[in-house]
């Protein structure tokens, strides 16, 4: 038997036309979204690398090649063999995703001041808009010129050799910025939900694909009510469009396999590379697909090397990205990225080895020594490891750089808030496969483990040989992010982690289990009202514990205000500023969105030591110099003090909101309190 899946026969033709339009329809609809974002990150890197990134040439760009794109990719996806949905399960879906959206859209979030990552993106992307091009060049005239105490780096924005480079990968901002510079912050923000309704679209394709069309509305109402799922999609964050593109991969390449068609392979391969576009941790989640295009090459499909080289090629985009204009955050990461690498480069040796050795010798019989017996014992070993795993032992990192010193300050203050044992190094990672049961359910993980280890045994027997790419991806993925999630590990913020690959892809073992017994009720000649029964219990049994976990969040909207307050604080700064930024937290948190959002100079005095403001030398000197300059100096801090000294203070950001708790032993559940002030004063020798 084959080890992939057979082509469609014609006996798709002899089937109801109205069902065949609809299976059509869900298909090509599912797959659009990805290919979207293929088509708009190809044109707007070489832009962005050229430094002429702007809405015009962008969109002049894009246009074209969507529309080639999107003609005949579109054109060569087809359902196959008997898997046909109907126009209710179009409608159902798509009420799923509309619903959603809308919902995400009532409580998206306005996170723009720097405390995590979404600031961040929001402030990279907001550079894009109004420059178009990488480094940001925070010029020094208006400072009158350079002096030691002053410096323009702030967390997510790396200062080297007097230019700025924001942290992390240029994908997600190149998507936002157009419509930042065409429509402003809040349309910007308000992207993500859309772009979070696309990926619950995206895996109901998925869930149709490999589980069965009937199941794909459940599928996508499961992701949909995930807390992960809803958090990653009100705030700016690089999983939502990541997981557009891993589902949209993915089913362009069964697609593709299916049907052996080489166009539907390349740019399913181009979807999945690209992910290292918008997220580095993408480069592990791949590699699966390395092996299975060279399993493809070695059985002569002619997909294999058509979906290979739209890997490639996506991954390279990525890659090149990186080490050009991501290089700073790359040497971050570089304790996990450079081991990455090295077994990249072992999966390429081993599956170049494999596709000689395949193809002169064939596959080898893994049905001996009753290894497919053995699958549900070995995947129920691997998750009780992980289950167990907290008592056997506790991860620790001891801090390498400031960055690891800031993160171990932060665990030790929220351990101190929680009443929990002092232990600043601690990591929490044995907790992970905890953290997935928070989130969906311990029948959820039951369920998907049983599921996985009769995936399992039939893939090794050669049958549901479509499942073999996302089952290597999701085992893959799974095994490597449980034992090392490599995230600061408080929740929610700690489940982005999960988020792309684990949760989706246990979600997909849980249905397709649902799935089997519901053909197992019908095999055993029970009509429709118990099969249906069954399916419904199934649902609710996943469903119930993922809402108790997202209900206290669900519907309480974060990070309110803060671009209001952001523009109003543009306008007290006034024309002719050169903002001095004299508090360390002040500096932190606005130096870049001063500098981005208000279109004036701005830098950060250096604190004195054991202290969190500048002294009181250095910010009458600076001052003096940006007046020789011809500007206006105007000074920032966290309180009225900070500045008084200097001039007459005055609040000009005041915000009172909510923002997602922290946690870090149990489920996170409702909202924290959040206040954030800035105080300005212009010195009064300035005239």
């Amino acid at each position: 038997m084959s080890v992939v899946a057979p082509e469609p026969t014609d006996e798709r033709d002899r089937r109801d036309p109205g069902e065949a339009r609809a299976g059509v329809f869900l298909a090509r609809l599912t797959v659009a979204p990805a290919l979207l974002l293929v088509c708009w990150l190809a044109v707007a890197l070489p832009l962005l690398m050229a430094g002429v990134f702007t809405p015009l040439p962008a969109i002049a760009s894009f246009v074209p090649v969507a529309a080639l794109v999107l003609t005949f990719g579109l054109r060569a996806v087809r359902p196959s063999g008997a898997r046909w949905g109907s126009w209710w399960t179009v409608g159902g879906l798509l009420a799923v995703t509309v619903a959603f959206c809308v919902m995400q859209l009532l409580t998206f979030s306005e996170q723009i001041v720097v405390r995590r990552d979404p600031a961040s993106y929001f402030n990279f992307a907001t550079w894009l808009a109004g420059h178009g091009s990488l480094p940001i060049h925070p010029a020094l005239g208006p400072f009158g010129g350079a002096d030691p105490a002053l410096s323009f780096g702030s967390p997510a924005f790396y200062q080297r050799g007097g230019v700025l480079w924001p942290q992390f990968m240029a994908g997600t901002p190149m998507i936002l910025a157009p419509v930042g510079r065409l429509a402003g912050p809040y349309a910007m923000l308000a992207t993500m939900p859309v772009i979070g309704a696309l990926a619950v679209l995206s895996f109901g394709g998925l869930t149709a694909r490999l589980v069965g069309p009937r199941w794909a509305p459940a599928g996508a109402l499961l992701l949909a009510l995930v807390w992960p799922m809803m958090m990653i999609s009100r705030s700016i964050y690089s999983e939502t469009a990541a997981l557009v593109l891993m589902c949209g991969g993915l089913a362009l390449a069964i697609d593709a396999v299916r049907a052996n068609r080489r166009l539907t392979a390349l740019l399913g391969g181009l979807a999945l590379g690209l992910t290292i576009l918008v997220r580095i941790d993408g480069l592990r989640d791949v590699l699966p697909v390395v092996a299975y295009a060279g399993l493809l090459v070695a059985l002569r499909r002619r997909t294999g090397p058509a979906l290979f080289a739209g890997l490639v090629v996506g991954v390279g985009a990525g890659v090149l990205e990186g080490y050009t204009l991501s290089q700073p955050y790359l040497h971050y990461v570089r304790a996990s990225l450079v081991p990455l690498l090295y077994i990249g480069g072992a999966v390429l040796v081993v599956t170049a080895v494999a596709v000689v050795v395949v193809r002169r010798w064939g596959l080898p019989r893994l049905d001996r020594f009753r290894l497919p017996d053995l699958a549900l014992a070995a995947v129920f070993a691997v998750m009780a490891f992980f289950a167990a795993r907290p008592s056997l032992q506790t991860v620790r990192r001891v801090p390498h750089n400031p960055d690891d010193e800031a993160n171990a300050s932060f665990i030790a203050a929220l351990q101190k808030s929680l009443r929990l044992p002092a232990d600043p190094y601690r990591q929490y990672s044995e907790l992970s496969l905890h953290w997935v049961t928070w989130y969906i359910g311990v029948p959820a993980v039951l369920l998907a483990t049983i599921g996985a280890g009769l995936l399992l045994r039939k893939l090794l027997l050669r049958r549901r040989t479509d499942w073999l790419l996302p089952y290597a991806v999701i085992a893959w993925t799974t095994v490597t992010t449980l034992w090392r999630p490599g995230i600061t590990p408080d929740h929610p913020w700690a489940s982005r982690r999960l988020i792309v690959v684990v949760l989706p892809g246990l979600l997909l073992f849980t249905l397709w289990m649902m799935a089997w017994a519901v053909r197992s009720v019908r095999r055993l000649g029970y009509g429709p009202q118990i099969a249906g029964g069954t399916a419904v219990a199934g649902v609710l049994l996943v469903l119930v514990p993922t809402v108790l976990t997202s209900a206290g969040m669900m519907f309480t909207p974060t990070e309110q205000g803060e671009v209001a307050q952001a523009r109003s604080m543009c306008r007290s700064i006034g024309p002719r500023a050169t903002v001095l930024i004299i508090e360390r937290v002040t500096a932190d948190r606005f130096t870049q969105l001063v500098r981005g959002t208000c279109g004036v100079p701005s830098g950060r005095i250096r604190v004195r030591p054991g202290s969190n403001t500048a002294a009181s030398e250095d910010v009458e000197r600076i001052s003096e110099k940006v007046v020789a300059a011809g500007r206006r100096p105007v000074l920032l801090g966290a309180n009225s003090v900070d500045v008084a000294p200097y001039g007459t203070a005055r609040r000009v950001y005041h915000v009172s909101t909510r923002r997602d708790s922290s946690s870090l032993v149990a489920a996170p559940h409702g909202t924290w309190s959040l206040a954030i002030n800035v105080w300005m004063a212009v010195p009064v020798y300035a005239g």
